[in-house]
């Protein structure tokens, strides 16, 4: 079957998890929908497994959902919003063909959505924008396109166009077809909204000025080209604009139709040496996240991998790219939020999750027949730092194992020195909410409580074996080796990493890719 894998990317709170269980929804994986946090009688969205989430009403770890509509296999993975994040959203647009940028109809384009849009443009992956909550008041439709071309320099070419103002959301007017499509409430929006296909011309005699409105705007567009062309947005030069309402599951079903008919089918993925291994070639496979704690009846861990060439069987013996080493793939699961179920087959564009893969961490190849290894994954500057200890000390093996496994997981990065020891590391994040992450999790998974001791450095920088003694030599800065092997060159501000440099003119202190993308 055809493979569509994509990633919903947008600003903190413009309903993205529940754009997520709403597609689900329209594919009938869910017989009722999840909602927002804060909705009362409403559940928590499928998604957001994690007790911080359901809490906050925001998604915090990626999510990869997987489910059959029509004659198509969909790979839905649903990102962190949150800027504090990032690094995980990073990853996350590594293994997807497609994304899915969720616009706020009142809000428009906002930094986090600009910042994500800008991977998608680096990393050469089309878009398709989602106008959301268009049921609620809002700027007007033709504003949000200016804002849209002004500010990513993208030309949207809107395939749907809303029937009625924003904050009364009757249809949309399709524009290949002319026809309008009519959406009806259901309650509170948890199970899939009803959609009637109308004729332009009893349209006319039911909305009146709303459908006139509508068509002229249409036409509009159609004078000024603004018409969707599949080579134009498979090359980043346009993107097709829908309005919805995923609260509601209005427009819903439209965007997954669309994903269907436009996104692009998974591709030969370029390696290391930028060698193409061809989709039916030997396996191959990169695991772009590490996870652990999902369920905790099972207490295990699970390696995400996009299969990019070949096919996988549950129980084929792969090889580790980086050490040569066998690998047997015995269990291995599709993963619907908390939900599992066994995978035996997997192709070019799956995600799959490989339990207690112990060997395996971010960034790393899996492969049959000849070797091939795909680009390691950057690791993001960190902004925050902190020393966490063990309010017990007799939990010291409990702490040392569940950093480890934090670490191998990329919820943040851990470092440490000869002079610290690993009863004291340093915790390096790119934003502030990371720690808050740590500490829940080793209290919940690990029955650690853990003492958090923030410090004055706001600057990080790598830094080579030669250099590393003089640079720790400075005064106010910190050398520190990350689990990766690189040495972290840590200093309060840009003034005192100049300083040091100044005054050092034979050391090198290398940026790393900004946390803010």
């Amino acid at each position: 079957m055809p493979r569509r894998t994509f990633a919903v990317i947008s600003h903190p709170d413009a309903g993205k998890s529940t754009l997520t269980e709403a597609l689900a929804l329209h594919a009938q994986v869910l017989s009722e929908a999840g909602a927002v946090h804060g909705k009362a009688g409403r559940k928590a969205t499928v998604s957001d497994w994690m007790q911080m989430e359901r809490d906050r009403g925001i998604s915090i770890a990626s999510a990869a959902l997987q489910f059959e509509f029509g004659d198509h296999i969909v790979n839905m993975v649903d990102t962190p919003g949150h800027s504090d994040f990032s690094e995980d959203t990073y990853r996350v647009l590594s293994a997807v063909d497609c994304a899915v940028m969720l616009i706020d109809a009142a809000k428009g384009l906002e930094p986090q959505t600009l910042k994500l849009f800008r991977v998608c443009r680096h990393r050469g992956i089309p878009v398709i924008t989602v106008v959301n909550k268009w049921d609620r008041p809002g700027k007007d439709p033709l504003e949000l396109l200016d804002e849209i071309e002004q500010q990513i320099g993208l030309r949207p070419t809107p395939l749907t166009w809303p029937v009625g103002i924003a904050g009364d959301f009757r249809g949309v007017l399709e524009r290949s077809s002319g026809d309008f499509v009519e959406f009806t409430r259901t309650a509170g929006g948890a199970t899939r909204a009803p959609e009637r296909r109308v004729p332009a011309s009893e349209a006319r005699l039911a909305q009146g000025q709303w459908w006139d409105t509508a068509v002229e705007e249409h036409e509009l567009l159609a004078a000024d080209g603004a018409d969707h062309h599949q080579e134009s947005f498979l090359a980043g030069v346009t993107t097709p604009v829908l309005f919805a309402s995923a609260l509601l599951n209005f427009g819903v079903g439209q965007l997954l139709q669309v994903l269907l008919d436009v996104a692009p089918a998974p591709a030969p993925q370029a390696g290391e040496d930028g060698s193409l291994r061809p989709l039916e070639g030997d396996f191959s496979a990169f695991v772009f996240k590490v996870q652990s704690g999902m369920d905790a009846a099972h207490r295990d861990r699970l390696a995400y991998a996009r299969v990019c060439s070949g096919v996988f069987e549950r129980g084929m013996v792969v090889q580790h790219a980086d050490t040569g080493r066998p690998f047997t793939t015995k269990y291995a699961q599709a993963v619907f939020g908390r939900e599992r179920a066994s995978v035996e087959t997997a192709y070019p564009g799956d995600i799959v999750g490989l339990v207690n893969a112990s060997a395996l961490t971010v960034g790393d190849t899996i492969h049959t027949g000849p070797v091939i290894r795909y680009p390691a994954m950057a690791r993001f500057a960190p902004e925050h730092f902190a020393v966490v200890r063990p309010k017990d000390n007799g939990r010291q093996k409990q702490f040392r194992r569940g950093m480890d496994q934090l670490d191998e997981e990329g919820v943040v990065q851990v470092l440490r020195s000869d002079l610290r020891g690993d009863q004291a590391p340093v915790l390096a994040a790119v934003g502030l909410m990371q720690f808050e992450v740590v500490q829940q999790r080793l209290a919940s998974e690990f029955g650690v409580q853990v003492d958090l001791d923030h410090l004055d450095y706001t600057l990080a920088r790598s830094v080579s074996e030669q250099d590393a003694p003089t640079v720790n030599a400075a005064r106010g800065v910190e050398v520190l080796r990350r689990s990766d092997g690189a040495l972290l060159a840590l200093f309060p501000d840009r003034w005192r990493a100049g300083t040091v440099a100044r005054n050092n003119p034979g050391i090198t202190l290398t940026e790393l890719p900004a946390g803010g993308l």
